[in-house]
């Protein structure tokens, strides 16, 4: 396959995103299949930039000091990439540049420069802005208006268009009037070698944790107010009295943090919910493996339908059985699977309904669990998901919109 060189322009600093990044594991993964990758982004914390490298040795950074403040960063990282793209051309010579929805891709109007070099530029969209009208406030109104000029004038200016699930692509391509064939499909991954079960034993960390004789519904990921895990900590209180044997482990950190905290002594199930803080990404299948099933209740909201929840597919990897809300994010990977178990809502009642099911059906998870590893290796390894991206830019690389 031919070599080519891709710059990846990201306008949010590294040191805060890289750790849920689909991006950088995605060009990790093309780097090894030979291709040359330059990733030009900030970074909040430069402290953190060997670590970086080291994580990443076969991407070349090209990092700035950049701290992260609302409206402000973005407006200066785009500043700094309009004034260096025309050094990054001609010095790196990439053949394909990709952007995301950000005021960076003013970068559109240094399209002469862009077609001299040869170079040809994608917009990558990993999710789409939603606002309530009411509550949109000045920085909601901002976001969706560059969202939306982004978009205009890729379908204008650019090659193409990639973006994360079959779902949010026909929403784009209804709403903008864009063609089917100019939008290609990149859905979100896991690495089946880190999140592979039989390198863990889940009995270890059960016993360190003092859990061995619990059943383990868990959610890992960022604590947020709009993610069904309010409602989950409520199905447990629910079940206090009747099923004292269950546990819900939460493992992460996020705004709501706080408060999921005073939830959970206020309802005096301290025992029963455990919050426990973030880990190293690399040690989270170790938690994964003890529990019994996992748990992604995320509402049925504009904001998760056309999504491709990770923490869903890391599960399903570690051959672990999956509470899930009825959305299509959730459906289009698990289908109607064994490996999951919908919910009707996110209603307290609805999630304690599944909690029970799925520990009466305890003896079937294991077998259950095994389907979902077979969707990931099918659909979701970062090879399958490296490989369409790849296939997606070479297929356009023919295609002159300069």
């Amino acid at each position: 396959m031919q070599r080519k060189k891709i710059l990846w322009i990201k306008p949010m600093p590294l040191g805060i995103f890289v750790h849920h990044a689909a991006e950088m594991e995605v060009l990790k993964h093309l780097a090894e299949h030979g291709h040359e990758i330059y990733v030009f982004a900030g970074l909040n914390d430069m402290s953190s930039k060997k670590g970086l490298q080291a994580a990443y040795s076969r991407i070349h950074l090209l990092l700035i000091p950049l701290r992260c403040a609302p409206l402000i960063t973005p407006l200066l990282f785009a500043f700094i990439v309009f004034a260096s793209l025309p050094f990054l051309l001609l010095s790196k010579r990439p053949d394909f540049v990709v952007l995301e929805p950000s005021p960076s891709v003013i970068c559109s109007l240094w399209n002469p420069l862009l077609r001299l070099s040869k170079c040809k530029a994608f917009l990558e969209i990993r999710a789409t802005p939603v606002f309530k009208s009411k509550h949109m406030g000045l920085r909601g109104y901002l976001t969706m208006l560059c969202f939306n000029v982004s978009v205009v004038m890729a379908k204008k200016a650019f090659c193409g268009i990639t973006i994360v699930t079959e779902l949010m692509k026909r929403e784009i391509c209804g709403k903008f009037d864009i063609t089917q064939e100019f939008v290609g499909v990149w859905t979100n991954g896991v690495s089946t070698t880190l999140f592979k079960p039989e390198s863990y034993d889940g009995t270890e960390m059960r016993k360190k944790l003092g859990l061995t004789d619990k059943f383990i519904i868990f959610y890992h990921g960022v604590f947020g107010f709009h993610r069904g895990i309010i409602e989950s900590i409520k199905s447990i209180e629910v079940l206090k009295n009747k099923h004292d044997h269950f546990v819900l482990f939460l493992l992460g950190t996020g705004p709501a943090h706080s408060f999921l905290k005073e939830l959970v002594q206020k309802s005096g199930i301290q025992d029963k919910v455990i919050i426990h803080d973030a880990v190293d990404y690399a040690d989270v299948p170790k938690y994964v493996a003890m529990c019994d099933v996992g748990i992604v209740p995320l509402p049925n909201s504009p904001n998760w339908r056309h999504q491709c929840p990770i923490k869903l597919l890391e599960y399903l990897a570690m051959k672990k059985v999956v509470i899930i809300t009825n959305i299509p994010a959730n459906r289009q990977v698990v289908g109607n699977g064994k490996c999951g178990i919908y919910l009707s809502s996110i209603d307290p009642r609805e999630i304690a309904k599944a909690m029970v099911y799925a520990y009466n059906n305890k003896q079937k998870l294991k077998e259950w669990g095994t389907y979902g590893r077979a969707i990931i290796e099918e659909k979701y390894s970062w090879q399958k998901v490296t490989s369409d991206f790849e296939n997606f830019l070479l297929t356009h690389s023919n295609i002159s919109k300069f």
